[in-house]
C-alpha cells in the first residue's frame, strides 16, 4: 500500500501496468487515493511500438495531471511537411503505383485535429517517471480475483492473497483474470474476444530508408495505402527519426493458435503480400519481425463493474487499431474512474463510483469499438456505401473522428459528480 498518502480510507489494487493501469494510478495520486499496482513481468514492458492520440486524448491526458501533457510534448511527433498539423493521414492505395495516376492522395483531419504520436516505450517511460516506483509490485500474476464480505482478495502466482477495498483491472483482453470476474457470472459468453479477422506485421523503419524505398515526402508523415484485403500504415515516432510501420491482413478466418501471436517464416510473411500490394510496402518489412498479431475486439460488454471490481482500457472494451482511438479511451477511462474515486468517503460506496463510471463510459467505449470495426471495412473498400470511390471514401474518413475528437470532457466530470451524489443521497433515505 502506498503509505505517504492516507486521505482517503480505502485502498485500490490495479492489476496491469499497461497505459490504462499507469494513467489511473496518476489519476488517483492527485485524488489521495491509495493504491498499488500489479504487474506479472518483470519491470515495465510494451507491446507494440507507436501510438496515437487524438485531442480527446491530449485532453485527458491534461486533466489528469498537466505535468503529464507538458512530457509528452516532448516526446511526441507530428508529421514532417509544414501545413500538414492538421493531418491524420494521406490516403492511397496499396497495389502498384499507390493510385497517384487516380487521383489519390487527399488528406484526412480537422482543424481541431493536430498530429501527434509517440513510441510507446517513451510514453511509457515518462508515465511511469509521475509514479512513485514503491506502489508498483513486478512479478505478481494474478490467478484470481474474489468478492469476500466487500473486500476483494487477488491472489497471485506465487501463492501470496491480497485483500483490497476495490480492484481495477487493467489486464489487458486476452487472457486477463479481472474481465471474467466481473463478466463470468452474469455475462460468460461476454468473457473471450471475439477474433476479427485480421491480423497484422510490425515494422520500425529508420526514416530515411523508409524515404529511400517509398519516395522523397513518403515517410515523413502519416500515411495510409487502402486496398482489399490488404492495407498498410505508416507514420512518424521517434522524433522523426523513425516510421512505425502496420501491415494488415484480412483473411476473415478463424484464429486457431492459443496465443494471440503466431511465428512464421520470413518467406510466408512476404507470401502474404506479395501480388496484392506495391513492392515498396513490402520492401518496408525488411525491418520486420516475421509475427503474426492478430487483432481481436469485444463487440458487447454489458457491464465494467460487479459490486468492487470494476475494469479499464483493454479489459473493458479492447477494440481494433483502426481509429487510433484505443489509448485516447484508456486515457478518458482513468480520468473518469479517478475523478469519482476520488468523490467517495467511504469503502461502502465503491461500487457505487463504480456504476457511475459504467454509466457514464460504457456507451461512449463501446461505441468506439463498433466504429472501429466499420473503419477497418473502409479501410478494405468494402464498406456498403463507399466501397473503392475515392470521394466516398474521403468523405467516411473526414466525418468519422469528429465526435471522438470534439467530445467535451469536462461535461462528462460534472455528470460523474451528480450522479455520485444522487446516488450517495438516495442510499440514505
Amino acid at each position: 500500500m502506498n503509505m505517504a498518502i492516507q486521505e482517503k480510507p480505502f485502498h485500490v489494487a490495479i492489476i496491469g501496468s499497461g497505459i490504462g493501469g499507469l494513467a489511473l494510478a496518476i489519476g488517483l495520486l492527485r485524488q489521495n487515493v491509495p493504491y498499488t499496482i500489479y504487474e506479472s513481468a518483470p519491470q515495465y514492458s510494451v507491446v507494440g511500438a507507436g501510438v496515437g492520440l487524438g485531442p480527446n486524448a491530449l485532453r485527458a491526458m491534461d486533466m489528469l495531471e498537466p505535468k503529464f501533457k507538458a512530457l509528452y510534448d516532448e516526446i511526441s511527433t507530428g508529421n514532417v511537411t509544414p501545413g500538414k498539423d492538421h493531418v491524420i493521414f494521406d490516403t492511397l492505395l496499396a497495389k502498384p503505383g499507390f493510385g497517384l495516376d487516380e487521383g489519390w492522395g487527399d488528406h484526412i483531419g480537422a482543424p481541431i485535429y493536430d498530429r501527434t504520436s509517440a513510441h510507446r516505450k517513451d510514453l511509457l517511460d515518462i508515465m511511469t517517471s509521475l509514479i512513485p516506483i514503491e506502489t508498483v509490485k513486478f512479478n505478481k500474476k494474478a490467478t484470481s480475483v474474489k468478492q469476500i464480505g466487500g473486500k476483494v482478495q487477488v491472489t497471485f502466482e506465487d501463492g501470496e492473497v491480497v485483500v483490497s477495498d476495490a480492484v481495477v483491472g487493467a489486464d489487458g483482453g486476452n487472457r486477463g483474470v479481472t474481465r471474467p470476474a466481473v463478466l463470468g457470472e452474469r455475462y460468460p459468453d461476454e468473457v473471450l474476444p471475439t477474433y476479427s479477422g485480421k491480423y497484422v506485421y510490425r515494422s520500425i523503419v529508420p526514416t530515411e530508408q523508409a524515404e529511400a524505398i517509398l519516395g522523397k515526402g513518403m515517410a515523413g508523415d502519416s500515411k495510409i495505402f487502402l486496398g482489399p484485403v490488404r492495407h498498410f500504415l505508416s507514420y512518424p515516432i521517434s522524433h522523426g527519426k523513425e516510421a512505425n510501420v502496420i501491415a494488415f491482413v484480412f483473411e476473415n478466418k478463424e484464429w486457431n493458435e492459443k496465443q494471440w501471436t503466431k511465428e512464421v517464416s520470413r518467406e510466408e510473411m512476404i507470401a502474404d503480400f506479395k501480388g496484392y500490394v506495391d513492392d515498396r510496402l513490402i520492401k518496408l518489412l525488411d525491418w520486420a519481425k516475421p509475427i503474426q498479431w492478430s487483432l481481436h475486439h469485444h463487440l458487447k460488454t454489458s457491464t465494467y463493474f460487479n459490486g468492487n471490481i470494476c475494469i479499464i482500457g483493454d479489459a473493458a472494451h479492447s477494440s481494433l487499431p483502426h481509429q487510433a482511438a484505443n489509448a485516447g479511451q484508456a486515457l478518458e477511462d482513468s480520468l473518469i474512474l479517478s475523478h469519482v474515486l476520488g468523490l467517495v468517503q467511504s469503502p461502502e460506496d465503491l461500487s457505487k463510483a463504480f456504476q457511475v463510471f459504467d454509466s457514464i463510459r460504457r456507451p461512449r467505449a463501446q461505441k468506439v469499438v463498433e466504429t472501429s470495426a466499420e473503419c477497418g471495412i473502409v479501410y478494405v473498400l468494402g464498406d456498403p456505401e463507399a466501397g473503392a470511390d475515392r470521394q466516398k471514401v474521403v468523405g467516411n474518413l473526414n466525418q468519422r473522428w469528429l465526435w471522438i475528437w470534439e467530445h467535451d470532457l469536462s461535461a462528462d466530470l460534472r455528470k460523474a459528480g451528480e450522479e455520485f451524489a444522487k446516488l450517495i443521497a438516495s442510499s440514505k433515505q
